[in-house]
């Protein structure tokens, strides 16, 4: 059973995903081939479900393994044509993808906590002036600071590897009522019933 979103904002337009910990399976060690791709039980689903809503969806994802060398582009490239493939067999699509290859010390402006790959799904979307009527689904603070920087609101995920009571706390400091649900399916199920 779901619970209910309890926001102020309306009906979404668009809901931006980060990757990994939200649609697939996170490791500390990254995603380095398709086969180590695998989606979280009813995240895929839960992406059909706000397709045939109506309601856009993006994927904004932090990928410095590209950036560190640790993968090359064809190997990434084979990644999401898995990830995308098995979203639309079940009816989803994806609208957007913006993702950041560059490692944390390259300081570049699109890597989450900062706003810039939020800003590019919202001019892709058309949904510049419309921040508001979008969601920002997340496992991470910097997920959530990247949606605050552009001014939409955050969701929180628990299903990536690291301390989801410690980012939740941390994240309540900035916003005391951001809603945390376990994963991708529970959080789409409350924003599918506001």
């Amino acid at each position: 059973m779901c619970g209910m979103l309890t926001s102020k904002e309306t009906f979404p337009k668009a809901i931006l995903l980060d990757r990994d910990g939200v649609i697939n399976f996170d490791s500390p060690d990254y995603i380095l081939s398709p086969e180590q791709w695998r989606p979280i039980p009813g995240s895929l689903e839960a992406i059909a479900k706000l397709t045939k809503a109506g309601i856009s969806v993006a994927i904004i994802s932090n990928q410095s393994a590209v950036g560190r060398g640790m993968l090359d582009d064809t190997t990434f490239q084979n990644i999401h044509s898995k990830m995308l493939l098995s979203i639309e067999a079940l009816g989803g699509r994806i609208d957007h993808v913006s993702y950041c290859p560059h490692a944390p010390s390259d300081g570049c402006t699109c890597r989450k906590p900062l706003p810039g790959m939020v800003l590019e799904a919202l001019l892709a979307l058309k949904l510049s002036n419309e921040a508001q009527h979008v969601y920002m689904i997340g496992d991470s603070l910097r997920d959530m600071q990247a949606a605050w920087a552009a001014n939409i609101s955050g969701i929180l995920v628990q299903s990536g590897y690291g301390d989801a009571t410690d980012i939740l706390a941390k994240a309540r400091l900035h916003d005391p009522h951001i809603q945390s649900y376990p994963n991708l399916e529970a959080a789409v199920c409350s924003i599918l019933k506001h």
